[in-house]
């Protein structure tokens, strides 16, 4: 019999990893259990299961207090818990290539919550003998994630000489990756994702509006952008790096089905 997973975090990812994965997976949604809220889980846990986490932390704290309170509750101690990163730990390296050796430098608060989170768990895992597995994932797309309402506005997008390489990942791509850590053959640490295909945000939205037979967003200059966009938005232009892949390719075992994202964009349409 297979060892029951469960999903804490039943969002974009975890609805489609529910969706794609096999039996013995049980998801936990905010309904089921508030992570803000704390106080005893509603389930009674069995002696051996697994965790795939894929909440944020909340913006309100120095600490991802919702992982932590978690982790306080899981006794017993799951066989192995893989929890939901983002690339953007590294911070800005000016386009250069950034790999899991590459020291963290989170340019952001909320890049600054998940290199404390990331902290947590690593701790927590050695000291109960947890296998934890850490996927640092970049920008995440797929049907219903393609910026289609912002192209339709026409809202402006920075020009390509103003931006760096991207970095992304399909979700069904990143479903898959998510099963190839919570398998036990695969070695417990941190493990880039993504597709490969490093095109800019601003080539990636046009190719977008090009498969809708749409017109491309008007571009302006980051120096306009600054005026004009969030600041979460900007912080995600200004960390400008090219992220590796190759031990997600050799260690975790995966080839992402989508290696262009123009085959990606047109399996979202579809």
């Amino acid at each position: 019999m297979s060892v029951t997973t469960f999903v804490i975090g039943v969002g974009y990812l975890g609805k489609r990893f529910c969706a794609t994965a096999d039996d013995n997976v049980r998801g936990l949604t905010r309904a089921d259990y508030d992570l803000d809220a704390g106080g005893a889980l509603p389930i009674d846990l069995p002696t051996d299961y697994k965790v795939l986490y894929t909440v944020p932390p909340a913006r309100e704290s120095s600490e991802d207090v919702r992982l932590t309170g978690l982790l306080e509750l899981l006794d017993p101690v799951p066989r192995r818990f893989v929890y939901i990163s983002t690339t953007g730990v590294y911070g800005d390296h000016r386009g250069a290539e950034v790999d899991e050796q590459t020291p963290v430098n989170p340019g952001s608060p909320s890049a600054a919550l998940r290199v404390a989170a990331e902290t947590a768990l690593a701790a927590w895992a050695e000291g109960t003998g947890c296998d934890a597995v850490i996927l640092r994932v970049p920008g995440i797309y797929g049907p219903g994630r393609l910026g289609i309402e912002r192209i339709r506005e026409q809202s402006p997008i920075v020009r390509e000489e103003d931006v760096g390489p991207g970095n992304r990942i399909h979700v069904d791509d990143l479903a898959t990756c998510c099963a190839a850590a919570l398998d036990d053959s695969t070695p417990a640490g941190i493990y880039n994702v993504g597709d490969g295909d490093h095109r800019t945000s601003a080539a990636f939205t046009k190719e977008v509006a090009r498969q809708l037979d749409l017109p491309p967003p008007p571009e302006i200059s980051m120096a306009e952008a600054e005026q004009q966009f969030s600041p979460m938005r900007l912080s995600f232009l200004r960390d400008q790096r090219r992220v590796s892949t190759a031990k997600m390719a050799s260690v975790l075992g995966v080839t992402p089905k989508y290696p262009d994202a123009s085959y990606g964009i047109a399996a979202s349409l579809d």
